[in-house]
Formats: C-alpha cells, structure tokens, sequence
C-alpha cells in the first residue's frame, strides 16, 4: 500500500475529484482542455482534481520513448486509413487511439498532495491494474514502464506529463477498439496493444469498465468523496446520443 504524507492526510477532506465521462472528442481539443484545468489548477489552488474519461477518433501518438520506427504503416498507408501521427509530450511509446479505447487524462496538482511523479504514477496504475482484476485479467508490466500487458499485449498505456507541478496525459485502456491495425503500432520493442476482449472473449461492456474504472481512481487518489458529469462546460459539442450513454 502506498503511503500517503501528512499532508495528504490532513486534507484529504477537503478536496474531491470531478469525473467527467465525455464519450467520442477529438484529440486536439482534448489537449487543449487538458491545459486549461491544469491552469485552473494552479490558481484555485484546493487540491481539486479532474479526470476527464473519453475516446477518440482513430489517430497515432508518439512519445517520449517512442519514434516513427514504431509505426509499422507507410504514409501511404496511414493517408489511405486517414491516420495521423502526432508527436506528443508524455512518457511512453506509439499509441494507436480509436473508438472502444478510454483515454483517461487526471489533471492533479501533485506538489497541493504531496506526491512524487512516480508515487502519482503508481496510484494510477494501482487504479487501472484493479480495474483490469475485475474483468479477471492478470497483467504484468516492463522493467522502468508503467504500462500494462496482458497474455496478448499491452492493455493500457501510461505515459504522462508535469507542467507547473500538475499532471497532463495519463493511460489508455484498450477495451474492445477495432484490432486490424493495433499490431503494425508497437508501445514497447516488438509488443503492440491488445484488449480486454481478446483477454477474454466474452462481451466486456465499455460502461462496466468505465464504472470501475472510476471507482478505483478515486480510491487509488484517497478521494472520500468523487463526482460524475456528463461531458464538460468547456466541451459544449457532445453529440446527445453519446450524452445519454454516459448518463446511463
């Protein structure tokens, strides 16, 4: 069990985390929400943290660890698919992001909790490796990595960022995506994603996922109390359909 400081302790009261389940946004205005609860972060300065829960539309990342070389797709074949290749300032490799994979982005203001990058780090995976227990996974993780493989490939990529003492980034949880192209994507040497479903090919439900996921969050951050929203203010272009699936 990771240990919390005493000033954690003290104030783990006086802070709540704020969920927002924001179904399908793209990747862009994404980052640029994630930058603006960081900024909000540091001025209101309570200790509050924001999760923003979504998917997004097919695109290819790359981080710190990774390069090009990981992207096993010609530029002819990434225009023909409609892919783009963004290259991104977080932890971790070449992530292949599409439908059916949660992309889950904390923004939590460590030095307010008293946490170290990698005390944050392992709260995180703590959160995400029960989630994954749930739907009676076993996972496994690489030496100086925090993301986590099962029998047939990664499951959820970490890879996160610090700007002014706040996280931005944070894990994707491959449920149940479109698998055709994940193996030409590699986050480690030679090991690409997988999902849930081929951990165990029987129905996973997204919501089910999501729902658990939530709830280990907020017990792996020492939240006693956590609230859900739909979608976000500043995200005011949420198709209702998606809307009324995260409500549910």
């Amino acid at each position: 069990m990771t240990r919390m400081s005493s000033k954690t302790a003290v104030t783990s009261r006086e802070f709540a985390a704020h969920f927002h389940l924001m179904g399908c946004v793209d990747f862009d205005d994404c980052q640029s929400l994630q930058r603006r609860l960081a900024y909000d972060a540091v001025t209101r300065g309570d200790g509050r943290i924001a999760v923003l829960i979504c998917e997004h539309p097919p695109l290819v990342t790359i981080g710190r660890a990774g390069s090009r070389a990981h992207v096993h797709l010609s530029g002819v074949e990434l225009a023909e698919r409609q892919l783009q290749v963004r290259y991104v300032c977080r932890g971790g490799g070449a992530i292949l992001h599409g439908p059916g994979q949660l992309a889950v982005y904390p923004i939590v203001p460590l030095d307010w909790h008293g946490w170290t990058v990698g005390e944050y780090l392992r709260r995180l995976q703590t959160a995400i490796q029960d989630t994954l227990g749930e739907q009676r996974i076993k996972t496994e993780t690489k030496r100086g990595c925090y993301s986590l493989a099962g029998r047939t490939g990664v499951l959820a990529a970490i890879g996160v960022s610090v700007k002014h003492g706040v996280t931005l980034q944070g894990a994707f949880v491959s449920v149940n995506p479109d698998m055709r192209e994940y193996a030409r994507v590699e986050v480690w040497t030679g090991q690409a994603m997988s999902s849930i479903l081929s951990e165990r090919p029987a129905p996973v439900r997204m919501a089910a996922v999501r729902a658990a996921l939530v709830t280990h969050l907020a017990t792996a951050f020492g939240c006693e109390r956590h609230h859900l929203h739909t979608g976000h203010p500043h995200l005011p272009d949420l198709p209702l359909s998606d809307a009324r699936e995260h409500a549910a």
